[in-house]
């Protein structure tokens, strides 16, 4: 509950979901939430958010957190002055603009790129104070986007890449005034660690990506892989699928009911019925959730990204297997070489690299140890800065005579 004694900011966290069947973008808002709690108890003021993106089929709020959501963002009805987003936005103080991890970026598409870069527009035409938070930033292949993208990002108050290859990116562009480097918020994501499942087995988790067994959004091997991803799912589960010393966990991140192509659990569902000796892990009703289960592995590999991080961050061995440079710039930011990367290798390869990495998994948990400390160090200095900005706002609020910055209620 938020103290009345306290003045309130009010937070809007843009391209953030607590209901997305993509745990990752959950993931990314839940931790972004928890960041911002910590900041603002040592700000000395009381927080309160409205979650501004894609709903899902899910809802995972954090339990004791202000938050509700407001609008979607519409240029058509802003244009008509029907927006129930513009209306969110005034009920704003600050806008954090996750960019759902990775969306910032051509590469999916001009109609998603504009969605993305109409929502800041309207942002700044409000005038409220905006900060892009970590995450990845770019590529912009188009020259129209690269300029429209590179306009919104230096009128923003800060802009954080999560990663060295993104802000290398920026500096390209010209943006190094008002850009930093934090890593991916996720790292702070909560969890409870369990015991062993299963005493004297070796606890194997295989993240499988519905989206790339089944050739990207368009099939065809969109994301034009050197690996064959189904073929190197097939060929780790044949050799370890049957060893009687391993409990291997097929495990989901991405859950659509109505996205098949994009459902981890269809390809799942598909593999355990070619081998019946893998065990299925539940499908997870919260970020934090699945962050447990991937805990309690003594070994993990996975093709989605926030997967691999929530193994990281919990201490466990891991091999990603990298389908864009998101994945590359990320963990090469942390110092962790162990990245299977499938755009540039053959699937025994790939293989090869993912079987070893298991073989020397002291070796992984050393570097993951070492990354996780740099991971933490870098959220924390995030945290310092949010907690400069909420402890200005508090000073507006209480100091601004037309009481404009007063947090008002969603």
């Amino acid at each position: 509950m938020v103290d009345k004694a306290l003045t309130t900011v009010t937070v809007g966290l843009l391209w953030h979901s607590l209901s997305s069947d993509n745990l990752g973008v959950g993931a990314l808002t839940e931790s972004q939430i928890n960041i911002c709690q910590a900041a603002a108890l040592k700000a000395g003021v009381a927080v309160r958010f409205i979650v501004l993106g894609t709903a899902g089929g899910r809802w995972y709020p954090p339990i004791g957190v202000d938050v509700v959501y407001g609008g979607r963002p519409s240029f058509r009805q802003w244009l008509l002055g029907k927006s129930d987003f513009s209306r969110s936005l005034d009920k704003c103080d600050l806008i954090l603009d996750i960019g759902e991890g990775d969306s910032f970026t051509d590469i999916y598409g001009i109609k998603r790129f504009t969605f993305l870069l109409i929502s800041k527009l309207l942002v700044l035409a409000k005038r409220k104070p905006l900060i892009l938070s970590p995450q990845t930033i770019g590529p912009f292949n188009s020259m129209p986007c690269r300029y429209a993208a590179a306009w919104v990002m230096r009128r923003a108050d800060k802009v954080y890449a999560r990663d060295s290859m993104s802000r290398r990116y920026l500096s390209s562009m010209g943006l190094d005034e008002n850009a930093a480097e934090a890593i991916d918020v996720a790292f702070r994501l909560r969890f409870d660690k369990p015991d062993k499942r299963s005493e004297g087995k070796l606890q194997i988790g295989m993240n499988v990506s519905g989206l790339l067994f089944s050739g990207g959004y368009s099939g065809g091997n969109q994301f034009r892989l050197a690996t064959d991803y189904p073929k190197l799912v097939r060929q780790l589960l044949a050799r370890w699928s049957d060893n009687a010393e391993l409990d291997v966990w097929l495990v989901p991140h991405v859950l659509p009911n109505n996205l098949p192509n994009d459902d981890d659990r269809v390809a799942i569902r598909t593999l355990a019925t070619e081998f019946p000796g893998v065990r299925v892990a539940p499908d997870f009703s919260s970020p934090s959730e699945a962050k447990s289960f991937i805990a309690s592995m003594d070994f993990f590999t996975g093709a989605r990204m926030h997967a691999c991080i929530a193994a990281f961050s919990s201490g466990v061995p891991v091999i990603p297997v990298a389908y864009s440079r998101k994945f590359n710039g990320l963990f090469s930011s942390l110092g962790y070489s162990y990245v299977a990367d499938a755009v540039a290798h053959s699937t025994d390869v790939i293989e090869k690299f993912i079987v070893n990495g298991m073989e020397i998994r002291s070796e992984l948990s050393a570097a993951v140890k070492r990354g996780n400390d740099h991971a933490f160090a870098q959220l924390a200095e995030y945290e310092r800065e949010l907690e400069v900005v909420f402890t200005q706002l508090g000073g507006r609020a209480r100091t601004d005579p037309n009481g404009l910055m007063t947090g008002t209620q969603a």
